[in-house]
């Protein structure tokens, strides 16, 4: 790839995630499927691209695809307990597979990729980690060797932009969160001084005594007040 061509992919994706964070009330399902369809306009050998998320449990979920066979080959890793992408996210920061038919590593998911899916080589890369979870941002070609090294070198540069826009996405999806609980925990504090005839502070702490007392998050505790003077109890 010429330089200039690098250099321009690298300009439209950072806009692009520029966009995602400046965007208000961004949906975070929506914003990713827009980021993988980009940065798979971006890498031309390949034909699908997807982002798995996995636990230390052993579930693997599909958290965006361009298509269907990025979640078919992620529904074959869950069976098997064996894949690129899972290895990608847990044990390596990149992983290429470039050829289904002669691939050892993992048999069990080859055999089955290659007899139900036209898939045939892989670029996995490590996007992100967190407690107990790690993601895997993945490109599938339908030819063999189809990632060189200026691919996976290519592949780095769209995955560091690939974790950045999740964390801004995720970061803003939390705030909102929070925004939320606050709302609902101070509607509780409010009901709660009006029964009782106590001030703010008394008010908390006795949400905070029942929230402990239930084991129920404090947000679960306000929102299941603020329902019941919602149904007019």
């Amino acid at each position: 790839m010429a330089v200039t061509s690098r250099n321009d992919m690298m300009r439209d994706v950072a806009d692009l995630v520029h966009t995602l964070d400046q965007r208000p009330g961004v949906d975070p399902d929506g914003a990713l499927d827009e980021l993988i369809a980009n940065l798979l306009g971006h890498m031309s050998c390949a034909q699908h691209a997807g982002v798995t998320l996995t636990t230390s449990g052993g579930d693997v979920q599909t958290l965006s695809a361009t298509d269907s066979y990025p979640t078919a080959l992620d529904d074959i890793q869950r069976r098997q307990g064996e894949g690129p992408c899972l290895t990608a996210a847990w044990k390596h920061h990149v992983v290429r597979l470039d050829d289904i038919s002669r691939e050892a590593r993992w048999p069990s998911y080859c055999r089955e990729v290659a007899a139900t899916t036209p898939i045939r080589s892989i670029l996995a890369f490590e996007l992100f980690t967190g407690r107990g979870t790690t993601g895997a941002l993945n490109f599938y070609a339908d030819t063999a060797d189809a990632f060189d090294d200026d691919a996976v070198e290519l592949g780095l540069i769209l995955a560091t932009h690939a974790a950045l826009a999740w964390h801004m996405v995720r970061r803003d999806e939390q705030f909102r969160s929070a925004l939320a609980s606050r709302d609902v925990i101070g509607q509780a504090k409010g009901m709660v001084m009006e029964r009782f005839g106590i001030d703010a502070v008394q008010a908390f702490e006795l949400l905070k005594r029942l929230s402990q007392n239930m084991n129920t998050p404090l947000a679960d505790v306000a929102q299941h007040l603020a329902g019941r003077r919602g149904d007019g109890q």
